[in-house]
């Protein structure tokens, strides 16, 4: 009998032992998967292969703790946005679109997840989706007070630039001018300038609806645009479309931009500008060089390298083959 006992006893003990070893592993933290488990590649419209290049450990930190806060609030609209936005810093713009999706269905009327969708369509060149984006954000923000925009990657001043108004009409202008509908980037830059007085709004937004006049062959009606643009404007994060308008202006000579150099986004936006100056010049074949020589740019999410793209496709008969 006491053996018996015994037997029911070591039974009971190693019953409790195997329950306690398998709820300590239920316990164990899960394995962080990987990021990026595979590098990941982008093909542009020209078939120019891409691998997304790896992120700073500070562009993971900062990831990792919109991601925690996101799915410690997956209802909350900024935890969201920030999840998106720093999803896209690290070059996964279809994941980002994902994102910004799943709370496009839970707030079907937030502007933002609106604004920040598109401009990811931009990105991988889908500029149809883009401007149904922008297009319903401009209708959601209709009657509402414009709201300062924060900032993902802060300037040297640590001073946002930008706001929701402006942003939302200034990239669906853009979207507008990648399809080559002038009219509708036009008025949409239009209404991006009256946004607000920022300095660096007036520059960028003026940039491209000079732009956009010379290319409709209004030259009168381009420079009327300048009129807000002088040498002494305070602009704190967007000084290459203030030397762009300078140029336009003839404030400064076309020498003094010809030596930027390409791979980041404001150096390919003044050559992509530079070969549109020489575009509308009849200098056709220095825009061609230009643009062609801004495509071999690593940074092929920049609105120069899109704008540039677009051109040689559009004007100069170029094909992925």
């Amino acid at each position: 009998m006491k053996n018996l006992s015994r037997i029911w006893l070591c039974l009971i003990l190693a019953s409790v032992l195997f329950v306690n070893c398998k709820g300590d592993k239920k316990n164990e933290p899960a394995q962080e998967k990987p990021i990026v488990e595979k590098p990941l590649k982008f093909t542009t419209p020209l078939g120019k292969e891409f691998t997304i290049s790896e992120p700073s450990e500070k562009m993971l930190s900062q990831y990792m703790e919109a991601k925690k806060t996101y799915e410690a609030n997956p209802d909350d609209v900024d935890a969201i946005i920030w999840h998106g936005r720093r999803t896209a810093y690290l070059g996964r713009y279809d994941d980002a679109i994902s994102i910004y999706s799943e709370g496009i269905a839970k707030f079907p009327d937030e502007p933002r997840l609106y604004r920040h969708r598109g401009h990811r369509y931009i990105s991988i060149r889908k500029f149809d989706k883009a401007i149904v984006d922008f297009e319903k954000a401009a209708e959601l923000i209709q009657d509402t007070e414009n709201e300062i925009e924060p900032d993902g990657m802060p300037n040297a001043q640590n001073i946002p630039v930008s706001t929701l108004h402006g942003n939302i009409w200034y990239h669906l202008g853009l979207a507008y001018y990648l399809k080559h509908d002038y009219e509708k980037a036009y008025d949409a830059y239009l209404k991006c300038r009256a946004s607000g007085k920022l300095p660096d709004n007036i520059v960028s937004s003026t940039h491209w609806l000079y732009m956009i006049q010379r290319r409709l062959g209004n030259s009168e009606l381009a420079s009327e645009m300048l009129e807000p643009i002088s040498s002494e404007m305070d602009v704190i994060e967007n000084q290459s479309y203030h030397d762009l308008c300078k140029l336009h202006k003839g404030l400064i000579p076309i020498d003094s931009l010809l030596q930027t150099g390409t791979g980041s986004p404001s150096n390919d936006g003044v050559s992509y500008g530079v070969a549109n100056w020489y575009f509308y010049n009849d200098k056709k074949d220095k825009a061609k060089e230009i643009m062609l020589d801004l495509i071999e740019s690593p940074s092929w999410s920049s609105f120069g390298y899109i704008a540039a793209e677009s051109d040689l496709i559009e004007y100069f008969d170029s094909s992925n083959n």
